[in-house]
């Protein structure tokens, strides 16, 4: 921690912003949703929503890993619309409905806690399919075929997700953290933890990545391990009991969730309710914060995950320590 002279502390450094801009194929639109849906379904598309917001590397890695991808590129510009909200911006927003909102208040109102979002609308305005945080390219494709190839009305993403496994096996990265016990309501009935469930496969790059470059982090296992923490396999046809009392599969509840990621981290509150989700790829900084702001009960006060960690971001540096959102490296405490 520096010190200066006088004894004061000097503030730590914030690092891994990174900006970008939309492609400039995206739309022009005036926001106003019924006309664009209307467009779109006119030409056999459909509209895909990017909310994002600046300095946001997850955005920045979307545009250049995704949009950036020149087959995904043809894909997305043949089958979709795509119109960006600025999740702090001003400009007006007339909703399919014909409410009125600016793009601060529309993202509050679809509780958008990561950038990127991306929604996609059917040909009646519909949500068809929402990603939460950003997708790896393959990951990103599939969602794509999903919502082009107007599956949501046979099944769910998660079910779709499922019919495409390449692996059965149920050899999960284990940690010492994990409880081994199935039934989530009784530890739920015995504890005043949050509970976490982590939803896993033994065929995931992202898990393995979790595990080594972010678990693996003596800083995050510490704020890890102040919840008490489950592994369930996302295609497991073991039994096991949910928070509310219902006995199960994890693979049935995995799609009853709408799990369609893996590693995804579903948290719930001591009364087994769920209060936060990780269901995209994510880095050291936004796992620790996500964890701190289940552990601190934070998100009774305040709805807005991004203004929780902006906020925990400048007391960390206060503190003398840098933050860096797009390393796997902790800051250190």
């Amino acid at each position: 921690m520096p010190v200066s002279p006088a004894g004061e502390i000097t503030p730590g450094k914030s690092f891994g912003a990174r900006q970008s801009e939309k492609p400039h194929w995206f739309k022009e639109s005036f926001l106003e949703f019924e006309e664009d849906v209307a467009e779109a379904a006119a030409s056999d598309r459909r509209v895909m929503i990017y909310f994002h917001q600046e300095f946001c590397p997850y955005c920045a890695r979307l545009v250049a890993e995704n949009f950036g991808n020149p087959e995904i590129e043809s894909f997305v510009r043949k089958h979709f619309d795509g119109i960006t909200i600025n999740m702090w911006g001003d400009r007006e927003v007339v909703s399919v409905g014909g409410r009125d909102f600016t793009e601060k208040t529309f993202a509050a109102a679809l509780k958008v806690q990561f950038t990127p979002t991306i929604i996609f609308l059917d040909e009646t305005g519909q949500v068809a399919l929402r990603l939460n945080g950003y997708y790896p390219p393959d990951d990103f494709r599939r969602a794509l075929d999903y919502v082009a190839q107007r599956l949501e009305k046979q099944m769910s993403f998660s079910q779709y997700r499922a019919a495409q496994k390449q692996s059965t096996s149920n050899q999960l990265i284990d940690e010492d953290f994990y409880l081994a016990e199935t039934n989530l309501k009784k530890i739920i009935d015995q504890s005043d933890k949050p509970l976490v469930v982590y939803f896993e496969a033994d065929d995931c790059t992202e898990c393995i990545t979790t595990h080594q470059r972010i678990l693996g982090d003596s800083v995050t296992r510490n704020i890890v391990t102040q919840l008490n923490n489950v592994q369930l396999g996302v295609y497991s046809t073991g039994k096991i009991t949910t928070p509310d009392g219902v006995q199960t599969t994890p693979s049935a509840w995995a799609q009853a969730l709408g799990i369609s990621y893996t590693p995804s981290l579903v948290f719930f509150d001591s009364e087994g309710n769920e209060v936060m989700r990780i269901g995209a790829f994510m880095k050291t900084f936004h796992f620790q914060s996500v964890y701190a702001y289940v552990l601190e009960k934070a998100y009774i006060e305040q709805p807005s995950f991004q203004r929780y960690i902006a906020t925990r971001a400048e007391n960390i540096r206060e503190q003398g320590f840098d933050t860096n959102i797009w390393g796997y490296e902790s800051f250190h405490q």
